[in-house]
């Protein structure tokens, strides 16, 4: 059984938002806002997500040591 996920495959905004735990209006949010530099793919007027740009995106988030 081959459960390899394909990181190239494109998650719309809410597909995303499921994937990170947070609600699309906060991703469209980030985006609009430029908080987060999330990679953004545009399909015509849509955006979409690559699923290896989320996931590069939560390990740079990642902190070891407290404050």
């Amino acid at each position: 059984m081959n459960t390899a996920i394909n990181t190239d495959r494109l998650l719309t905004r809410g597909e995303a938002a499921d994937f990170l735990s947070v609600k699309e209006q906060t991703l469209a949010l980030w985006h609009s806002t430029g908080r987060y530099s999330i990679p953004v793919v545009k399909v015509g007027r849509s955006v979409r997500y690559r699923i290896s740009d989320l996931v590069a995106w939560i390990e740079s988030r990642v902190e070891t040591q407290t404050r």
